[in-house]
């Protein structure tokens, strides 16, 4: 008896240390797997709860608190973020080293706003922002080379060289605007436009805290509302106007409830889960209800220009806290990899890679041709009416297109000779009549002088 007792306890003892090395071996192998595997799938796709950033007013529904992303979603998204963060740290470099001149305002700090707004807008949607535009001239579709060349003023920028920073176009995207707060009212006129075309697209207007308190600002509200435009104004909050503390320029500095009667929504501009969700749901409003304002609260680390070393109205201490609390990139890069959604090294090596093709792009940018002189009055219609160029009396040059001109939905670039002769055959006749009006006038201005040199000459010396 006691011997079967034994024999039975043995064979459960080997029955369970059996089984334990099954699954120690099973655990070591899924171990070894995911190690050796660069991409580590953790998760295919995972639902975030976004924090209590949203702040409505006027709004009888709100954006989604929980988002849903999958692995290549937050793949695109971290890259496009990347992107931006590079492209300006390059473009800070070139113009430290003088090869880029005039302005140039980067928008580091701020990549959550362009690219969560971006990842909700439609590819029939239309958007206009202020003079803040790399990163969205990116986004909109313009390659990194041309940016750069751009603000070099060389040949194979996105405007051949002649926008610089500040102005930089495409398809849908009507550029950064040098007018502080004048691409609003544009914005609205974008909105008549879509509305009149009735496909349900809508423009996105951005504009910054600086601007906030333009007159033009709330007659573009008026009319927005007034005709229920389909526009999302998008206040970029970096709570700095130019060098002044909102607070210091503005009696309210909530900016989302300012444009009565329009709905508004404050929102974590270094939050691009939050932003997407507040973009997303403002697409969907504005298609029904009419204009509605965003306030994105964001940061910019550089100072407002490359002129500006932003640190006489704030220390760096602030803007080092920023960075180390609410880094956009850093924020969603550790949320997704919490998430399993990505790696580290996935991370480490998007990085690399997009090091690499930005400064590949920056060399690329720099070996290009600057613009010929001849080329200073290309382009200055899209589709010209008269020989010549307007207002350009005395050396009157014949208009020809030398960049990038629009044909129906596809970019084409149209090769050119530069103007030997700078007279156009057929002068209108107001212009011949204004150049004989103007040459009379120099013949009188002539004859009075002429008049009072000789009577100066006929006067008597004094003794």
């Amino acid at each position: 008896m006691l011997a079967a007792v034994v024999r039975a306890r043995v064979r459960q003892s080997f029955k369970n240390w059996s089984y334990d090395l099954r699954l120690f071996r099973w655990f070591y192998k899924e171990y070894e797997e995911q190690r050796e595997s660069p991409h580590h799938n953790y998760a295919s796709e995972a639902t975030i709860e976004i924090p209590d950033t949203f702040k409505c007013i006027r709004l009888e529904t709100f954006p989604s608190k929980t988002i849903t992303i999958n692995k290549e979603q937050a793949e695109r998204i971290y890259k496009q973020m990347a992107t931006i963060r590079r492209l300006e740290t390059v473009a800070n470099a070139m113009y430290k080293a003088k090869l880029v001149r005039g302005f140039c305002h980067l928008y580091s700090g701020q990549e959550a706003v362009c690219v969560g707004i971006h990842a909700a807008m439609r590819p029939t949607d239309h958007l206009i922002t202020a003079y803040r535009c790399h990163g969205w001239c990116y986004l909109m579709g313009l390659k990194p080379m041309e940016i750069l060349a751009e603000l070099a003023g060389r040949e194979a920028g996105c405007q051949r060289g002649k926008g610089g920073s500040m102005h930089m176009y495409n398809k849908r995207f009507y550029g950064g605007n040098g007018i502080v707060g004048a691409q609003v009212p544009l914005g609205a006129g974008i909105g008549l436009a879509l509305k009149n075309e009735a496909k349900g697209n809508v423009c996105v207007a951005l504009y910054g805290d600086g601007a906030a308190n333009q007159g033009q600002i709330f007659e573009a509200y008026n009319i927005a509302c007034l005709w229920r435009l389909p526009v999302i104004f998008v206040c970029e909050n970096n709570e700095y106007g130019m060098g002044t503390k909102m607070h210091r320029s503005s009696c309210s500095i909530e900016y989302y409830t300012r444009g009565v009667p329009l709905p508004g929504i404050y929102v974590d501009g270094m939050n691009i889960l939050a932003m997407h969700n507040a973009a997303e749901f403002a697409i969907g409003f504005v298609q029904k209800e009419g204009p509605i304002i965003i306030e994105a609260h964001t940061y910019r680390y550089f100072g407002h220009s490359m002129s500006d070393p932003g640190t006489s109205y704030r220390s760096r201490d602030e803007v080092a806290e920023v960075r180390s609390k609410r880094d956009p990139i850093s924020y969603f890069k550790e949320i997704t990899i919490s998430q399993g959604l990505l790696t580290e090294d996935q991370c480490k090596k998007i990085d690399e890679d997009i090091r690499k093709s930005i400064d590949e792009a920056a060399e690329k940018a720099k070996k290009s041709n600057e613009v010929k002189k001849e080329e200073l009055w290309a382009d200055v219609y899209m589709d010209n009416k008269e020989v010549g160029i307007r207002d350009t009396i005395g050396n009157r040059h014949k208009h020809f297109h030398a960049g990038k001109t629009l044909e129906k939905d596809h970019i084409k670039l149209k090769s050119f000779t530069p103007d030997t002769k700078l007279e156009p055959k057929d002068i209108p006749f107001e212009i011949k009549e204004w150049e004989a009006q103007m040459e009379a006038i120099k013949d009188v201005e002539k004859g009075k002088k002429s008049n009072q040199k000789s009577k100066s000459d006929d006067k008597p010396e004094k003794k």
